[in-house]
């Protein structure tokens, strides 16, 4: 906004007032990471399981750790239940901000964190 203010000697208070009755600027398209894994690589790691390849074979066939490979197959049921695509779908969505911190998640965690502040409770 400050930018687009600069450019047409105005404040970037009245480009907003502007550009907000349409819905303002869209973001960028959300794209993935170049370090997570993707849906070929997760095809990878599918074929190999069903294959019988080993966790290390298959890391180093995609060039990726083992325990990157034995957390994704993990995080997604196991190697029997492990499938490309519902993985992919999974990360996709779980990749989206802003996200709940775990307090506000895990009823329990906060329960826990509450009493040891009630106790004044120190590491």
């Amino acid at each position: 906004m400050h930018d687009i203010g600069r450019l047409f000697d105005r404040g970037h208070s009245s480009v907003f007032s502007v550009l907000a009755p349409s819905g303002g600027i869209q973001p960028r398209p959300r794209k993935r990471s170049r370090l997570a894994l993707s849906l070929l690589e997760r095809e990878e790691i599918s074929r190999g399981l069903v294959a019988g390849r080993s966790i290390r074979a298959i890391g180093a066939a995609l060039g990726r750790s083992p325990s990157t490979i034995s957390r994704e197959i993990a995080r997604n049921g196991g190697p029997k239940p492990y499938r490309a695509a519902k993985a992919d779908k999974r990360a996709w969505q779980s990749s989206l901000r802003p996200k709940l911190c775990k307090l506000a998640m895990h009823a329990w965690s906060r329960q826990a964190v509450a009493a040891k502040l009630a106790l004044e409770w120190l590491c």
